[in-house]
């Protein structure tokens, strides 16, 4: 990140701890959001519930921090977006916490609605906040590190969910985040880590906020963007959701194999986000986005062959990959679609999770006719998304970028 060198001494030493912070805090969201993925078919065993009921405790978290985000990133325009991450962060924190203390289903459902709907600040803030103080053409590079963060997230929460349950039990899993996310807390608020002049110099009426979100929807370029952030956030998380259950029937896998494969569905986000944002800042994303729908179909197709063990571990992997060549791209885009930053950043995080949550569900109904027919059916969507794609983001090259067409 780059930032203003004239700043005082204090400033600067924030400025170097803003980026790992943001990326701190969205890998501790999703890592929350998804150590229950891997559980599942214990959980429905503790409380005496089917599999599908407790499924939703998924979609039950994300879709409420879909509607939440709505509010929330016209509200961070208003108030600052430090007040709006650290006020989220807080909440999500107490809430987290109280996750653990159900006996039943209906009562862990209910507070991954709340934890949802208290964390939508979080994430989309963040990234609403690299927006604000890093240009476009090097935001690539910093979307990279924190949708890195966020595919770490997503299958270390589903690998530690799964390796460490057997161990210390579901309950302490959630208060693991809640402390680690006390400890996030007090080094941003300790170092002022969040800049305090981060909100928009005129802040227009609420009144003028729903026309905001009507003028970003008739813009060619947010149609396409936020279009294909809801299909691949469908893909992604139909396909990932469900492999936990997936690995445990075709191979047998107690929650230690499961913790073990899943986890590599975060490496190539960790390695190689920031190298892809950075090559799409200096090449576009013209062929980068197309790619990665590409490979998340190739990716459910060859989910329905009988591949062995090594070859899902494989295409876990490169499912991932299919993430970070797409989610990061197109989030940087809709930094640079003008307007209110907070408005054009929310609708990008309602439609991601949105998508996530109903990819979700529409996996489960696709099971009705079995995981591999599951996978065909996403599989065959995917490559129907690419061959739009290729079309669709063709000006999405480094001379076309900030034009809101």
């Amino acid at each position: 990140m780059t930032f203003d060198s004239s700043a005082p001494a204090g400033q600067a030493v924030a400025s170097r701890w803003l980026l790992p912070c943001l990326c701190t805090g969205a890998f501790l969201v999703f890592a929350q959001t998804f150590m229950v993925a891997p559980l599942i078919p214990q959980l429905a065993m503790l409380f005496h519930s089917p599999v599908d009921w407790v499924g939703l405790a998924i979609p039950a978290y994300i879709v409420p921090e879909a509607i939440a985000t709505l509010a929330i990133g016209p509200l961070s325009d208003r108030i600052g977006r430090n007040r709006v991450i650290l006020g989220s962060l807080g909440t999500f924190i107490v809430l987290t916490a109280l996750t653990a203390t159900p006996c039943g289903v209906g009562a862990f459902i209910g507070w991954r609605i709340i934890t949802g709907t208290a964390a939508a600040g979080i994430v989309p803030i963040s990234l609403t906040l690299i927006g604000d103080v890093i240009p476009f053409t090097r935001r690539g590079k910093a979307v990279g590190y924190l949708f890195g963060s966020i595919a770490g997230g997503t299958a270390t929460g589903a690998a530690v969910g799964a390796l460490l349950e057997p161990l210390i039990g579901w309950r302490a899993l959630f208060l693991i985040v809640a402390a680690l996310s006390v400890l996030l807390f007090a080094i941003m608020v300790i170092a002022r880590v969040l800049p305090r002049h981060a909100r928009t110099a005129t802040v227009p009426p609420w009144s003028a906020v729903m026309r905001g979100y009507a003028r970003l929807l008739q813009l060619a370029r947010a149609q396409r963007t936020y279009g294909y952030v809801l299909l691949n956030a469908i893909l992604q998380s139909g396909l990932f959701t469900w492999l936990g259950v997936y690995l445990h029937g075709r191979f047998g896998l107690s929650e230690t194999g499961i913790g073990l494969m899943l986890i590599g569905y975060g490496v190539p986000g960790m390695l190689f986000g920031p190298i892809i944002g950075k090559l799409a800042d200096r090449y576009g994303r013209s062929i980068i986005v197309p790619s990665g729908v590409v490979l998340t179909g190739v990716c459910a197709l060859s989910l329905a062959a009988p591949l062995p063990l090594n070859g899902v571990r494989i295409a876990i992997i490169l499912l991932s990959l299919g993430f970070d060549l797409t989610h990061p791209q197109l989030a940087a885009i809709a930094t640079d679609l003008g307007g209110g930053r907070g408005q054009a950043v929310a609708l990008m995080a309602f439609a991601l999770f949105s998508g996530y949550g109903v990819g979700s569900l529409l996996f489960q109904a696709a099971l009705t006719l079995g995981f591999s027919n599951a996978f065909i059916i996403f599989g065959i969507a995917a490559g129907i998304g690419a061959a739009f794609a290729f079309r669709l983001f063709r000006n999405e090259r480094p001379h076309h970028v900030g034009t809101a067409v």
